[in-house]
């Protein structure tokens, strides 16, 4: 299993992180992805894997949560100086995207920082990590500007409707990044799923939220990755090991600058 979309870098595991790679580790988690979320979060996580090379793994990017309309574009031109350096380490622009679902007041900011880092996607070929939420009409227009691109990545955390599905597969080298939600009582994505080619779908934690079941209302960690798997399993009507050698497939195609030990 992979972990694509975890942020066990941040102070809530301060007291057992290495605790927690090792459950991680003990439970067939074969590496870690670490999507950034503001310039606060770069130095945590490249520490993390520093301690963890070839095991955890950096993204650098402006969460659309952290967009701040008077300081983004001098973050945003002091992480694209990181990505200029020829040795960086980052393997995907991430954690990027629009979030209007507690404010739209910086909708203009966030769109363009979105687009910022759409643009460096591009120009240093690599994937997007892309959070999305209660803006899915926005987010799609906004990547349709940029269709003559070779762009991929993975749509964190989808949970929308069956339509949503489709109109997000219609960017061919994306997949959707399915996590705990899955496995909730009243989720609807286990319905959705069945529109969804298994080709198309990499497991996520997003650790500390999101905690599936059992551990919901939990702090996440990457361990908890295999609860996601037993669901897609269940849900394509295949084995935990076709489920995991498939999902693993998928997201060695995308984050290819990924070189675990």
């Amino acid at each position: 299993m992979i972990d694509t979309h975890s942020h066990i870098y941040e102070a809530s595991f301060s007291a057992d992180r290495e605790e927690v790679v090792g459950r991680a580790r003990q439970a067939g988690v074969e590496y870690i992805l670490l999507p950034n979320i503001n310039a606060d979060s770069i130095a945590p996580m490249l520490d993390l894997c520093r301690q963890y090379p070839g095991y955890c793994f950096p993204m650098l990017g402006l969460h659309p949560e952290d967009v701040v309309p008077d300081t983004y574009k001098q973050v945003l031109r002091n992480m694209e100086r990181l990505l200029e350096a020829p040795d960086h380490p980052y393997i995907a622009i991430g954690e990027v995207g629009l979030d209007y679902y507690w404010d739209t007041s910086n909708a203009k900011e966030q769109e363009e920082a979105f687009r910022t880092q759409i643009e460096w996607a591009a120009k240093y070929s690599l994937p997007l990590s892309i959070h999305s939420r209660s803006a899915h009409r926005q987010l799609v227009a906004a990547l349709n500007e940029y269709r003559d691109e070779a762009l991929s990545g993975v749509f964190h955390c989808f949970g929308g409707t069956a339509e949503e599905a489709q109109e997000l597969l219609g960017f061919p080298n994306f997949m959707l990044g399915i996590g705990g939600v899955l496995t909730y009582k009243k989720s609807t994505l286990p319905e959705v799923l069945t529109t969804v080619p298994l080709e198309r779908i990499v497991l996520e934690t997003d650790a500390p939220y999101l905690a599936p079941v059992p551990y919901r209302g939990k702090r996440n960690e990457s361990a908890y990755v295999v609860e996601v798997l037993r669901k897609i399993a269940y849900i394509y009507n295949v084995s935990e090991q076709e489920a995991e050698d498939i999902t693993n497939d998928n997201v060695k195609r995308i984050f290819q600058r990924v070189k675990p030990q």
